[in-house]
Parts: structure tokens; sequence; C-alpha cells
């Protein structure tokens, strides 16, 4: 017995390298597309670390050595097993912040490593090359350091509390929460740590820094508080932390010049990592005393008319800082441009002295301010006022000016005064000036002659300056034009100074009869109301003035005058009577052109001279309802999207009257079109115009509207207008397209024989939309895996682009997609089945078969034959098969027959009959039968994988082997079989093996050695490893199918069972 399980064994290695002669695609079955493998790394880790397995990953079995990889690319850090496919890392160590790929990544998750791992096929007959990617992800391996270990910082003394400095920053080269975390400020190393500005002692320096006796308070983590300083951390918008040095206690040079603190920082890392720096503070000297005058204000006096040159005072300050901070130079600070023409200042020593010939009536005193200004930077200033009194001398002559008073004119040194004037009635005004001060500015106003008049001080104040003086000339008798007509008044001026100084002028005086009453209206607005479209020539109004004087001083005439408010000359729309003062209009007006006119009426007496008074009239032009209503266009059209909201706004209408109050006052109001098109669909708001619709537009059913509206006004009798309305009804795509031809439930029938280019069919579509949103195209999105079919996009031709094959007979179901162009677009899909045979010879298994597609998901493809390549495999399968079995039986009968000869010379135990009956009783029929029904011919011949029943098992994760060179499950459930081709009559080998055959069960492994290794049988193998199945699973004629043979879930899955023999 232990013999012939070797036998079997060694039959089962010769199927076994049969089976690896044949192609490679029958047998094993890898990815068609690339694979983009990512797995994620630590860096600085060591040697030979674990990254993943490239095999499982992609699903590939290994163990046999016909499937080996090889790593393309990445070998500089990875490596890969040949064998197994595990991924690892390589001797060297790989550190993410040196990697060149990585270092303007600041993001760890992506510094990433590629690969490319190649698979190779036996005897590299194939070969799929796959990419990956290892992501570096950054661990805590370096510390964030300063750029110096010493860092020094410049203060300024006297900074004001909350001034803040920028300090330098640490740098880390990890990322994210391995990056800088924190910085603190530590105590300051040395105890003292810094140097005194005036050789104070330790402790009073730390009692400077650490107010109220202690010297630090102690912060967690180490930190201390200084009181003169305070750390911030700022965080910056890229995301940095910025360290900030903020003063907080007042900074004295002159007491302590320099500060050392420790600035610390700490990344957020898991052991966290730190380090250190001094942080030197520089306190350095400003320019903090300002220069001091010995005085604020300087006075001095200077005579006018001083010769250039002559010292006038000098100006002392003093600065309590030393070298630059304490030279000072004098400037000139807020002084008028007079004082630096007429002055000089020495910026050195201060000197004050005369640039040019002061005039004191010009300037009698110069006050300004000078600046004393240190060189220190910045510099400090301090200011003094100076005073400078100019002394007057008596070098002008007094002025006399004669001036108009009142109502008397007087012009070129002559005044008109009226006859009737009263005595004592001033006339003129004299004022009397000298530009000299004190004495010399005294100045004594007399009258020369004998005249009626006389000086009278204007103001009796006692404030009045004496070198300025004003005087009425007043007249001291009556005056008669009849008796003198003129007088020349002659005044003269002398000044008190030594030698006294004096002036004249004289003013000619002529005596006038005066007209002294002016016109008068009895109202300042006359008000008058007209209507307009009047006749010219009409009245409007009639003004009337009086005149209190008589003679020609009373006689009045009219005239027309431009309004104070208008410039307009009322004279070509208006006319006055210059003696009745009738106002009379000479044109039509026109109110809608313009309603109000304004202008004046002034009256003139016929006076020497002549007095005038005016009045305003204002002509209002009453409305007429002459205009009719206007609308801004005749016709109105819109557009408005179909499917709107009822009540909705479609437009708006734009009327206008020209007209005023109720003749202008519209009413509007929607007037049918052609057909009554917008009756009881159409309202309009009487005060904005707009149109609104009661109903929801439907393109499809009305493409347009026409209407009118109409526009009354309220005078009497009304005026109207109307407009046309036209309203189009823009298309939405709210229509799916609509497939007319063909049904889901025909079919087409295309010989094999077809030519390429052959049209299959034609779909027709339409869409009530209109324009883009019924531009339809067509597209094929499913059931065409091997591109046989090709869609017109435009006319939805169907042609035959691919070469026709046994394996494309039978049903293929077209998904085709029907598009609009809409925005956004409506799409419907439709079936077309074509059946690929010569001849339609049963048309009610085709209808079948269509009937049971319309069930199917559109996702899984219905095209051809689907046990086509089944059969192939089985074809050589059943060759294999046939051959060892025809080996096995050989073999057994030549060592039977071998034992049973040598035990029975030997007379020994004679178990070789009841061998024999085992051994031979299967095969009986075989050797008997077999040849008879071939030389009859009752039967036709069938090939030899007719009666062969298909092992079939499913992956533990569900999905099917696609190749008989795939590993079966070893569960015995996953196992299933069905027969192929095998009628009634068919024998089932795996019945046969079960029932009948004594020997063990033989696997036949898929992945059995190469031809050159050493042939094995695998014995004593579960039953689930055998050709035996459940009885009802197996029986001959079941229609019962595997789940590879029912689904569809890939290009070449199979949708139907059986061969077509049509």
């Amino acid at each position: 017995m232990r013999k012939m399980r070797t036998l079997f064994g060694f039959v089962h290695c010769c199927c076994c390298c049969f089976l690896l002669l044949l192609p490679p695609p029958l047998w094993v079955s890898l990815a068609a597309a690339k694979q983009l493998l990512r797995y994620r790394l630590a860096e600085e880790g060591p040697a030979d670390i674990r990254i993943g397995n490239v095999a499982s990953d992609l699903g590939i079995v290994t163990g046999s050595g016909e499937v080996t990889f090889s790593l393309e690319s990445g070998s500089d850090y990875l490596k890969i097993d040949n064998m197994t496919g595990e991924l690892s890392t390589t001797e060297r160590r790989i550190d993410r912040e040196k990697l060149p790929q990585c270092q303007m990544i600041f993001d760890e998750n992506e510094c990433f490593l590629d690969f490319e791992v190649s698979v190779i096929g036996p005897s590299q007959s194939w070969v799929d090359l796959f990419e990956g990617r290892v992501i570096i992800l950054d661990i805590n391996d370096n510390t964030p350091t300063f750029p110096s270990p010493v860092l020094t910082l410049t203060v300024e003394e006297n900074r004001p509390v909350g001034t803040l400095y920028l300090l330098p920053t640490a740098t880390d080269r990890d990322f994210g929460r391995n990056g800088i975390e924190r910085y603190e400020l530590l105590q300051e190393p040395g105890g003292d740590g810094g140097r005194r500005g005036g050789g104070g002692s330790a402790s009073a320096a730390e009692s400077a820094l650490y107010p109220g006796g202690s010297k630090r308070r102690q912060e967690p983590d180490g930190a201390a508080r200084s009181s003169v300083f305070e750390l911030q951390v700022a965080d910056t918008p890229d995301g940095e932390k910025q360290p900030q040095l903020i003063v907080k206690g007042a900074l004295d040079r002159e007491q302590r010049d320099s500060y050392e603190l420790s600035l610390r920082v700490r990344d957020g890392g898991d052991p966290a990592r730190s380090s250190q720096a001094i942080l030197r503070v520089l306190i350095t000297d400003v320019n903090d005393n300002s220069p001091r005058f010995e005085k604020s204000v300087y006075e001095a006096d200077l005579a006018e008319n001083s010769s250039p040159g002559t010292p006038i005072l000098q100006l002392r300050a003093a600065d309590l800082d030393v070298g630059v901070n304490g030279q000072i130079e004098y400037v000139f600070g807020a002084a008028t441009e007079s004082v630096r023409r007429l002055l000089r200042l020495d910026e050195t020593s201060g000197w004050l002295s005369v640039l040019h010939r002061i005039d004191r009536e010009e300037v009698n005193q110069l006050r300004f301010t000078v600046m004393a200004r240190d060189r220190g930077q910045p510099p400090k200033t301090d200011k003094a006022t100076v005073v400078l009194n100019i002394r007057d001398e008596n070098d002008n002559v007094p002025t006399i000016d004669i001036r108009k008073i009142g109502r008397i004119p007087l012009r070129d040194g002559v005044a008109s005064v009226a006859e009737d004037v009263l005595v004592d009635t001033p006339i003129a005004l004299v004022q009397v000036s000298d530009r000299d001060q004190g004495e010399n500015g005294v100045v004594t106003c007399t009258v020369v002659g004998d005249v009626p008049f006389q000086l009278k001080p204007a103001s009796e104040g006692e404030g009045e300056p004496q070198n300025k003086r004003k005087y009425f000339l007043h007249t001291s008798a009556p005056l008669d034009y009849e008796a003198v007509r003129e007088y020349n008044v002659v005044i003269v001026a002398v000044d008190s100074g030594s030698p006294s100084l004096s002036s004249n002028n004289s003013l000619l005086v002529r005596v006038a009869d005066t007209n002294d009453n002016p016109p008068v209206f009895g109202q300042a607005v006359l008000e008058v109301s007209f209507p307009e479209n009047n006749s010219p020539g009409e009245r409007v109004a009639t003004v009337v003035a009086t005149d209190a004087d008589s003679g020609k001083n009373a006689e009045i005439f009219y005239s027309l005058e431009p309004s104070p408010l208008s410039s307009e000359a009322p004279g070509g729309i208006f006319s006055i009577d210059p003696d009745s003062g009738d106002v009379l209009v000479q044109a039509v007006l026109d109110r809608e052109q313009r309603d109000t006119y304004e202008f004046q009426v002034t009256a003139r007496d016929k006076g020497a001279p002549a007095l005038q008074g005016s009045t305003t009239v204002v002509v209002r032009v009453a409305d007429r309802n002459d205009n009719e209503p206007r609308f801004m266009q005749d016709v109105f059209t819109f557009y408005v999207k179909e499917n709107l909201q009822p009540n909705s706004p479609v437009g708006m209408v734009t009327v206008m009257d020209s007209d005023r109050g109720r003749n202008a006052e519209l009413s509007l109001s929607i007037q049918p079109g052609e057909q009554d098109q917008a009756a009881g669909i159409f309202s309009i708001e009487n005060d904005t115009g707009t149109i609104y619709s009661t109903i929801s537009f439907d393109r499809e059913q009305q493409t347009s509207y026409t209407f009118k509206v109409k526009a009354l006004d309220g005078g009497e009798p009304p005026r109207s207008a109307t407009a046309t309305v036209n309203l189009f009804v823009m298309d939405e795509n709210d229509n799916p397209p609509a497939v007319t031809f063909p049904s889901n439930s025909s079919y087409t029938v295309l010989p094999p024989s077809s030519n390429l280019r052959t049209v299959v069919a034609t779909v027709l579509a339409t869409d009530a939309d209109t324009g883009l949103n019924a531009d339809l195209n067509f597209s094929i999105v499913g059931g065409n895996p091997f591109k046989l079919f090709e869609i017109d996009p435009a006319s939805g031709v169907v042609s035959l682009v691919g070469k026709l094959a046994p394996k494309h007979y039978g049903l293929h179901r077209l998904v085709v997609q029907v598009n609009d162009s809409g925005q956004p677009p409506q799409s419907t899909t439709a079936l077309l089945h074509v059946f690929v045979n010569e001849s339609l010879s049963n048309a009610t298994v085709v209808e079948s078969q269509v009937a049971r597609s319309l069930h199917t998901p559109l996702a899984q493809d219905i095209a051809g034959d689907p046990s086509y390549e089944l059969s192939k495999q089985r074809l050589s399968i059943v060759i294999g098969v046939v051959a060892g079995i025809m080996t096995v039986i050989l073999l057994i009968l030549v060592v039977v027959m071998a034992r049973y000869c040598r035990s029975k010379g030997k007379h020994g135990y004679e178990a070789g009959k009841k061998d024999h009956e085992d051994f031979f009783t299967p095969q009986q029929h075989d050797k008997a039968k077999k040849p008879k029904k071939d030389k009859k011919g009752k039967k036709g011949k069938q090939p030899l994988y007719s009666s062969i029943v298909t092992v079939e098992a499913s992956k533990p994760n569900g999905q099917r082997y696609d190749s008989v060179n795939e590993k079966l499950s070893d569960s015995p459930s996953m196992g299933r079989y069905r027969s192929v081709n095998g009628g009634p009559g068919s024998p089932d080998l795996a019945r046969h093996y079960k029932s009948s055959s004594p020997l063990p069960t033989v696997q036949l492994h898929p992945q059995s050695p190469t031809a050159g290794k050493k042939h094995q049988a695998v014995q004593e193998l579960p039953p689930a490893n055998t050709f035996v199945g459940a009885g009802d699973n197996i029986s001959i004629g079941s229609d019962h199918c595997s789940e590879y043979s029912c689904q569809a879930s890939s290009k070449y899955s199979k949708q139907t069972r059986g061969l077509y023999q049509m």
C-alpha cells in the first residue's frame, strides 16, 4: 500500500509539471492597474526594521518561489526580500532632517521616500511594476539651539516701561510638537548679573533688580521673575514663537550699566530637549539732560536806526551732560522773518547783534525765542524768550487823512453837502497820526480860516493813543446854497517833538439841493398766480409806488430789473408800463417748462440825484391738464425664467406726466392683448409700475405673452396713454431627454461576421427644452468591457469597432446615457441589447436573457459567452487529468501483476484476487464498452472534458480565483462543483472516485515544483482538497452554478452559463 501511495505522488507531480508547461496567463493573475503602496516609518531607526509586506499588500501568494520581487528604486535606504516581499530598512540610517526632498517640508506627513518594486513571474515570463511611498515620521532627535551661547542686547537708559525688544530665536530641526514649544527667562547666573555704573555694592544692585528684599521670585521649572525685565513669547503669523524682552522697571545707566540673564528654550518632545544661552543686556547712555538758560526771559532796549553790528545782549545756557551731549549751540526758535532779517545770533557765544537798521515805525518791538540745543542724539533743547524794545526818535511828520462820514459823499477831496443839513452836522472824518512815539507823536490839529466848520474829537476816551487821533468836521452854521455854493477848508497838524514837525490838508465843500425821499412800494414781495397757455399781451398785475418829495423829485417811472436771486432778464417775457406800472406777459407760458418767474420792479424819481425803490414780483404759473401721460418706451420687452413662483415681479414700466397735482395723478391697468393672453395672468402695482404674474410660467406650453399697459391721469377731462409689453419666457433645463428608440426590452441580432464600423442600431432621443438644454449627446457608460461598440456622441449611432471572436457570442447589454447640455445637465439611461450569433433560432432563450438583464444591476456587465474562457481552461485540465489517469492505471497494472506473480510463485498469502477485484472493478467498463460505442456510432463524439467536474473555491475575503493556479481554500465548505456541458449520460468522475476507487485521495497542488526538482506526492489530505463533493452539489445535470459563474464583477466576468448553440 505504501508503494501505491508513492505511485500516486509521482503521478501528482507529473500532473503539476504538465500544468506548469501551460502559458502564465492561465495560472497567474496579478492586478493590471498599478497600485501605490504606502507605509509609515519613524526616522533614526536601526537596520532591518520591518516596514511592510509588499506581497500581502498586493494580494500575491508567495512561498513556492515562482513569483519573486525586486526593488527597482529606493535601494539607498530600503531593501526587499526577493521571495517573501518583506520590505525593510538597510544599514544606512534615515535622518529626516538630512533628506534632500524634505529640507523645505514643514509638514511631517509630506516627507517621504519613493520606491519601485517589480513582481517577476517564472523565468521572467511576465513583470509588473508597482510604485510605493514610505512616509518618514519625525522624532525628537534634535535639541533647540540659540545662534550663540552669549546673546547681547543693547538697551538705552530711561526707556519707558513696556518697551519691547525682539530677542534672537532658537532653531530646532524637528517640526510639529517636536519643535520649539516655549522660552523661559531664568535666574541670573553668577549672583550679581551685571556691572555697577556708580560703583555701588552687589547687594544694592540686587535690591534694585529685585526690590522688596527678595532677589528673585522662583517660578515653575526653575524660571525666575525679574523686576526690571520680563519675557514674553509671541506667536508669529507663520507659526513660529518669537521671544520678546519687555522693560518693566526703571533703567538708569549711572546706577547700573548691564544685566546678565539666562534664556532657556524647550521643545515639545517626550522627553523634552532644552538648551540655554546667556542674555547680556547692556545699558547705554542717552542724552537725558537738557541745556538750561540762566533766565527764561531776556529784555533789552535798542534805539531805532542803530548801525549794523551793534551788540544788544548775550544769552547763556548750561548743560549738565559732558562731551557731545554737553556742547551747546544757539539758534532762533519761534521768530518771524523780520527778526531773522534784522538781527544776528552767534551760534557759539550766544551774542545778539544788529544785522540791518531797524525802523521803530515798522517794528516797535521784537519778541522771539532762542533755542539752546546740545549735540546729543537725539538732541535736547531749552528755550528763552527775548523781548527787544525799539526806542523812538522824531523822524516822521504828522499825516492828515480826510474821509467821508455817513451819507455825505466825498470824492477826490470834494464833499457835497445838502443845503438843508442841520448845524453841527458832521460832514467828514479827519484822522491825524504821527508814526513817532511819546512826545514826538503828540499832535495838535486846527481848522485855518473863516469857514462855518470846526473840528471835534470823534471820541472822548482816555485810552486813545496820543499819536493817532480822529476828528469830525462839523458844520458850525447853517448852509445856504444861494449864498455860498462851496468852501475850501484847510486843516493844519503840528507834533510836540524837538524840533517839531507839521503838515496840512484841505477839503472842498460844495452845497447842493438834495432829493431826500425815494419812491416806496406797499409790499416788498408781490406774488401773483397766472394760468399757463395764456394769450400774449395779457395783464399779469399792477404795481404802485409813492414818493414823499414833490416836483421833479416826486415824478416816478417804472422799469423791470433781474431779481437778485436770478441773473435772467425778464424783458423777453414780461414788460411794464413805465407810467402806470401794469405788468404784461409777452409770451405763452408753459408750466411744464417753467413754473415760476421772479423779477424786480424799480421805481425811480426824477430828482437830482434820483432816488429809487424796488419790489420783487413772483409770478407762479398755474397748471392746466395739457399733457398726456408718457411711457419711457412704446414697447417694453422683458425676459423671465420659466418655473418662476406665482406673484413674482416680471418687469417694471416707467410712465411720467408733465402736469402737476391731480392732473399728474396716474392710475395703471393691464389691457389684454391678442386672444386675451394677459387676462387674469398679470397685475400691475400703481405706485411703482411693477408687473406681477399670478401663475408659474412653462415655456413648453407658451413661450411669450403680449399685452398693453394703460396710464390714465386725474385731470378734467382725463388723458391717457398705452404701451405694449412683450414678455418672453426663457427656457430652463427642467426636462430630461426622452429615449424614443430602442426600448429596454428589445434586442438587435448582430452576425459575428459583421465588418468593423457596421451600424448596430441608432439611439433616438428628444428633449422638450430648447437651445443648449436640448442639445443632446450620447455615451456608453456600461456593458462594453471588450470595447466592441462605440456610439457617436451627436447622432447616437452605435457602431461595431472591435473584431468579434467566439468568446463574444451571446447577449451584450449596452448601457447608453443621453445627456443634455443644460446647467445643471439632465440625463436618461437606456439599455441596448445586442445578440451576437449567426442566426436567431431560439428567440425565447434570447428574450428570457433580455428579461433577466432588466433585473440585473447596471454595474454588472453582460457581454458575450461567459463560459468560453472557462471551457478552454477545462480542456487543458481534462487532457492533463486523462493523461495522468492512464499513466496511473498502467503503473497500477504493472505493479499488481508483478506482486501477484511473485506471491503466487512463492506460495505465500494470496491476496491478489481481492486486490485484483478491487483495482480492476472501476476499469472494466472503460475497456469493454467505450470501443463498442465508438464503432456503432450510436452516440456522437464528445470532447474529453465533457464530463469533468470543475472545482471552484472562494477566497477568504469573498473574491473568486481567476485561475486554476491559485491555491484553493482549506475550508471544507468553500469548494463547489458543477458539470460543464455534461448531459444526463455524462459520467461524474468525482462520484466515481468517491464510490469505487480504494486509493487514497490525491491533491493536485497548484504550485508544484519545477521540472528540475524532485516530484513529490501530497498524501492523506483532508477531504476538502479532493475532487469529492456532496451528492446534491455534484449531481449530473444540476442547474446550480458557482459564485464565479453567476456574478460579473470585472472586465472578464461571466454573465450566463453554457455555450450558445443556436
